[in-house]
């Protein structure tokens, strides 16, 4: 299985634009080669008749043959089809994010969970600047929605939670983000028109890249239209392979990318994740002389006291009495609950400051890090 998974992977048309129906591209493709994907498919939007502005003036909205389907029965068809291939190409344990409004999303939604996808998150993309509505006859459409999925419900996927963290002020990262619409420099256009009607920003696809995806990665865009996923893929040192049937979306796509500078070394692009730290005991500090015998710790209001015993374990007064065990079980014991993070909860007196005995296991992972490099 590895060997054939290697072979799929050399044989990827990398950092390429492919031209044609993306459905027979997609059948094009190995099964099982691919790290995520991105797809941003026709919304089916049913427009009735164009668009214009209480001055007369016409919306340049999609209006484009590639959105029109003649009913929701031919629109789920194709919606099937590609989700089917976009599941065989999927690695098992890779992603799946599709985007759209209310036109096509719910119905996305079902044949995505019919066809087996497991769905992790329905995030809210909420614009700063959407376009109003002009009729003032409904709500002004401020916000899309973006399906996140996994092949199936064993599978795990990944996710860079520690970076989105980093991302959000270290606070965890909510499913509504609050980002513009495409415009200014950033909106591709020719002659003054639009390339693309509905070009996708930059950062909503660097948070999509940087959540669930790592350096080396290979993402996949079916519906690639202008380009944000494989510029966003290049600028973040993630391979992506597009697939396009316009031509003149492809050719602007691929001199769009071809003007972004390939992304830092992988160091500068991934922030690691504490599951995959090394795991060190709390005996450690001990025997490194961090901590000695007998040494007091406190929580950070100093609410509970305990002491630090030979064998790594702690003693303190608890609700019961005298209470002993390891950092995290006295640290549940005392303050009544069923667990406790004992490297957080903890503190010992730094010159006079209590900090968190977490500081001390940083310090041994770092000397860990130093002598494997």
């Amino acid at each position: 299985m590895s060997k054939r998974l290697k072979t799929a992977t050399v044989a990827l048309p990398l950092d390429r634009i492919l031209i044609g129906d993306s459905i027979r591209t997609l059948a094009g493709l190995p099964s099982h080669s691919i790290d995520a994907v991105f797809a941003d498919p026709p919304y089916n939007l049913q427009l009735g008749g164009d668009l214009t502005r209480p001055d007369n003036s016409r919306v340049d909205g999609v209006d484009d043959d590639w959105d029109k389907f003649d009913d929701f029965a031919s629109y789920d068809q194709f919606t099937h089809d590609w989700l089917k291939e976009v599941k065989r190409v999927l690695k098992p344990d890779g992603c799946l994010w599709v985007i759209g409004s209310y036109h096509n999303i719910f119905r996305v939604g079902t044949i995505l969970q019919n066809l087996g996808f497991w769905i992790l998150n329905d995030v809210v993309w909420c614009k700063t600047n959407p376009m109003p509505n002009f009729r003032g006859k409904r709500f002004t459409n401020a916000h899309e929605t973006l399906i996140w999925a996994s092949p199936s419900r064993e599978a795990k996927p990944c996710f860079n939670y520690e970076a989105m963290k980093n991302m959000n002020d270290e606070k965890q990262m909510r499913s509504d983000w609050i980002l513009p619409i495409c415009s200014g420099k950033e909106r591709l256009r020719e002659g003054g028109d639009k390339v693309h009607p509905t070009q996708k920003p930059e950062a909503l696809l660097y948070r999509v890249i940087m959540s669930s995806t790592k350096p080396g990665d290979v993402i996949l865009d079916p519906f690639f239209g202008s380009g944000t996923t494989g510029a966003v893929a290049k600028r973040l040192g993630r391979h992506f392979i597009g697939l396009e049937r316009d031509k003149t979306y492809a050719k602007h796509a691929e001199r769009r990318i071809a003007e972004i500078s390939p992304g830092p070394s992988p160091e500068f692009l991934l922030t690691p994740s504490k599951r995959e730290e090394p795991r060190i005991p709390f005996g450690t500090v001990l025997e490194r002389g961090l901590l000695t015998p007998g040494d007091f710790l406190y929580d950070e209001r100093k609410r509970h006291k305990a002491r630090v015993i030979a064998d790594a374990t702690l003693t303190a007064s608890g609700r019961d009495g005298e209470v002993r065990g390891s950092i995290h079980k006295v640290g549940a014991l005392v303050q009544g609950l069923p667990a406790c993070n004992g490297w957080t909860f903890w503190c010992f007196n730094a010159g006079g400051k209590l900090v968190p005995i977490d500081l001390l296991r940083q310090r041994i992972r770092a000397e860990h890090v130093g002598q494997q490099s």
